[in-house]
């Protein structure tokens, strides 16, 4: 059902005060949108051909209609009492007069345009009948304090009574405009309702885009996922690289000496010794290149223990003396999502001030804000990282892409590096 049908006001008492505050207003804002909007068309059609300024006059134009949009949904915001939304700009793109050109191909802000001069007729009706009926339904339910103000020396000077013929009397005066008052007064909230709702209708139908920012929402998610499966593709490649090279050769090895020390061993055992205990070694460092390469994938520990004694032994292995600051939040499990990229960020950055920053210090920051988790891993060391292809943070951006995270990294010449990530903690989490 649509949500923004059900969760209207409804009309009372209690819903008047908001309803009055919205109209009473609007008709002067309707005034100023709509001089402005067509004053700034016509002057902008008409400046078009003197060196593109009615290309300047309109952009301002649109400017103002988005202030006065964003003003409007403020405004129907604290009278429905939720927000107001989504409101979706397309961005400008391209550079010099291309760049111009590109703010006039937004749907949404002419949209405002347009919505800046239709709500003037709409609210000349709206403006006028709640002035017309909030002083009938008031006036009319005091008519008899004050009553007694009106002049009646002239014969001439006849009250609604007697125009309708229930007696000239003053007693059936106040009883005939007290009775209307009241019939005012009872309709007012329904009436007030049914204006702030026409007139909130519009707003919700010409500015606010929800398709659009669905659009570009699945646009991002799409961009997301072939980052992270980018990213995964990197790292299986990664891992088969290290495999080969590392374990594999080495367990080659070890197979080698086995069969040697085993063709050996039944004529002269003391030559089979060596060969035992070289492939002793063998196995030792192969294990130990095992776990260095699966501690890239998803350690035991960070599944075991969590992030902060995962991360204390990402630091501990450092070979830059490292610090690390983990917030008290982090107690709680966190989704295990968030705990990989969080993880990935800070071995990945790691690994990155031990091979090529030269950095005599390091400290790595791990706090939890609200919904989102801030990592920093920041050194002393020479600086000039980014994110090019060929450095070890280019994958960073695509593994946080799938958590809707986002990375900063400020890393000027012989300034050192800060690597930032913020990545934002579903509201359905839960501890593990």
């Amino acid at each position: 059902m649509n949500t923004q049908i059900t969760d209207r006001p409804r009309a009372g008492w209690r819903q008047v005060p908001r309803d009055l505050g919205y109209l009473l207003p609007g008709l002067p804002i309707a005034v100023a949108s709509f001089t402005i909007m067509v004053t700034g068309f016509a002057l902008g059609a008409g400046l078009f051909v003197l060196a593109f300024l009615g290309l300047i006059v309109w952009i301002a134009m649109l400017g103002a209609a988005r202030g006065f949009a964003v003003a409007e949904r403020a405004r129907v915001s604290v009278m429905e009492d939720r927000p107001v939304g989504p409101a979706y700009h397309r961005p400008a793109s391209g550079k010099g007069l291309g760049r111009l050109f590109s703010y006039l191909r937004d749907p949404l802000a002419w949209r405002e345009w347009g919505f800046g001069i239709l709500i003037l007729p709409i609210r000349c009706f709206t403006w006028s009948m709640t002035i017309a009926w909030t002083a009938a339904a008031f006036g009319g339910t005091t008519y008899a304090l004050w009553e007694w103000s009106l002049p009646r020396d002239n014969a001439d000077n006849e009250t609604l009574a007697e125009l309708i013929g229930l007696g000239d009397g003053r007693l059936a005066d106040v009883a005939l405009n007290t009775g209307i008052g009241l019939v005012f007064l009872a309709t007012l909230p329904y009436l007030l309702r049914a204006f702030a709702l026409t007139e909130s209708s519009l707003v919700w139908a010409m500015l606010t885009n929800e398709n659009a920012a669905l659009r570009v929402r699945a646009d991002e998610l799409s961009r997301s996922r072939q980052a992270v499966v980018q990213a995964e593709a990197d790292t299986l490649r990664r891992v088969e690289r290290d495999i080969h090279d590392g374990p594999q050769q080495r367990l080659v090895r070890l197979t080698m000496d086995l069969e040697s020390a085993q063709r050996r061993f039944d004529d002269d055992p003391q030559a089979a010794r060596p060969l035992l205990e070289g492939a002793v070694t063998q196995t030792k460092e192969a294990l130990a290149e095992l776990r260095a390469v699966s501690r890239g994938i998803a350690p035991p520990i960070l599944t075991d223990r969590g992030l902060p004694a995962a991360l204390a032994a990402a630091t501990a292995r450092c070979p830059v003396p490292t610090t690390l600051d983990v917030g008290p939040d982090l107690a709680e499990r966190l989704p295990p999502a968030i705990e990989n990229a969080a993880y990935f960020v800070v071995t990945e950055s790691l690994t990155n001030v031990a091979k090529h920053s030269q950095a005599s210090r390091c400290a790595v920051s791990v706090v939890r804000v609200g919904d989102v988790l801030h990592v920093q891993v920041a050194d002393d060391g020479r600086g000039g990282a980014h994110l090019g292809k060929g450095h070890g943070l280019a994958g960073l951006a695509d593994r946080l892409a799938g958590v809707d995270g986002r990375l900063d990294i400020v890393s000027p010449p012989a300034g050192g590096t800060t690597v930032t990530a913020e990545l934002p903690i579903p509201a359905t989490s839960t501890a593990r």
